[in-house]
């Protein structure tokens, strides 16, 4: 089995190159990778490489430059990832990129994290991430399973026709409302028909969004089970451009809501509402080790809202309607966390960046030679 293999091949490392996919949080990584003196080497795709390459070369030692990101399973891009004795950082465009099999059979570079949780960020696989929140016993949207069920504002969230990392939502409150956008977001090839049958119809949750980011040890018995590194919300591409109008001048465009994200920023919420989301993601854990062992390694992301309880209308819930199971893509938090700050109390070293947690528990586990511990 491929995690045997990596794990032998980890043992032998006597100093680590930090590998990161040239897309999505590639800056961001690089930066924690340097700072804790790690070498670095990122993976990129010709044409897609300058921002790495020659605005921001000074963040990797090495490059290995690919006609296409599916390349990397090549036996001679893996080999030479192993003679740098790369731990490979994964990210959302390594997952959908690279893809599932291929990196869960091919793919013979340990991974920090568990590489068969990457698979269960999809929404519709069977044993995805809405199978672990329902089993985790944690709170979602209710879902509709046809357009005809649909009896109050709902969501929709569909996989865009041209791009495979992002979904054009639409909201929708009745099932003639539905087929109307459905039909118009067709016509302008936003979304296909294809795209329309795997769509996913849930309530939309009338709260305040959160992105709660989260890491999650290996090494427990140094670390603890898991920090908290802030929270974030998304910027979004047109979206933020509808908001930024008066609902009167809204009301005067004709052009579909695409929600492709394009940013994050920081946020807080009171403190005395924060437990109900520390213990949401100890379910979350907790399930995630029983269903996909060793669990979850490194850092995730639930994203919510808080929302009144259906039951009780005083009662604030954590409401998680998506989830990251590898580095959210929210650079941003650091310096907005006062989460962050508490960290470098708590650890005693300077913690500037969620991923320096990431980068600590690889340095731990190579100091103590635990490096098996802490890969797939």
């Amino acid at each position: 089995m491929i995690t045997e293999k990596v794990r032998k091949l980890a043992e032998d490392y006597k100093d680590v190159t930090i590998g990161i996919f040239g897309s999505h949080s590639a800056k961001e990584i690089g930066m924690s990778a340097k700072a804790w003196g790690f070498k670095t080497v990122v993976v990129v795709q010709r044409g897609r490489d300058k921002l790495y390459t020659k605005y921001n070369r000074w963040l990797y030692d090495e490059f290995i430059i690919l006609d296409s990101f599916k390349d990397m399973v090549n036996e001679e891009v893996q080999e030479r990832l192993r003679e740098m004795n790369t731990i490979f950082i994964p990210n959302r465009s390594f997952a959908v990129y690279v893809g599932y099999d291929e990196i869960e059979e091919k793919f013979e570079v340990p991974i920090y994290g568990n590489r068969f949780l990457l698979r269960a960020e999809e929404r519709n696989y069977e044993r995805g991430q809405y199978y672990l929140l329902k089993k985790a016993g944690i709170r979602i949207p209710k879902e509709f399973k046809s357009p005809d069920e649909i009896d109050r504002l709902v969501v929709v969230k569909v996989q865009q026709a041209k791009n495979p990392l992002e979904r054009a939502f639409f909201y929708a409150n009745s099932p003639e409302d539905y087929y109307k956008q459905a039909e118009e977001l067709i016509k302008a090839g936003v979304i296909d028909e294809e795209g329309l049958k795997n769509a996913r119809i849930e309530e939309y949750v009338l709260g305040a969004r959160f992105n709660a980011n989260f890491h999650s040890y290996a090494l427990k018995d140094v670390f603890g089970d898991f920090d908290f590194v802030g929270f974030s919300d998304r910027r979004q591409v047109n979206l933020q451009g509808f908001l930024n109008l008066p609902a009167k001048d809204q009301l005067k465009i004709n052009v579909p809501v695409k929600n492709e994200e394009i940013g994050h920023f920081g946020v807080t919420m009171r403190e005395s509402k924060q437990e109900m989301v520390y213990e949401t993601a100890e379910k979350f854990i907790r399930i995630c080790k029983k269903e996909y062992p060793p669990g979850i390694i490194g850092l995730f992301g639930l994203q919510g809202a808080v929302a009144y309880s259906p039951e009780n209308d005083t009662k604030l819930e954590f409401v998680v309607f998506d989830v990251s199971m590898r580095v959210p893509g929210d650079p941003c938090i650091g310096p907005t966390s006062p989460e962050m700050r508490n960290l470098s109390l708590k650890h005693g070293v300077r913690i500037e960046d969620p991923l320096d947690l990431t980068m600590m528990e690889i340095k731990r586990a190579l100091t103590d030679g635990r490096l098996p511990e802490i890969v797939t």
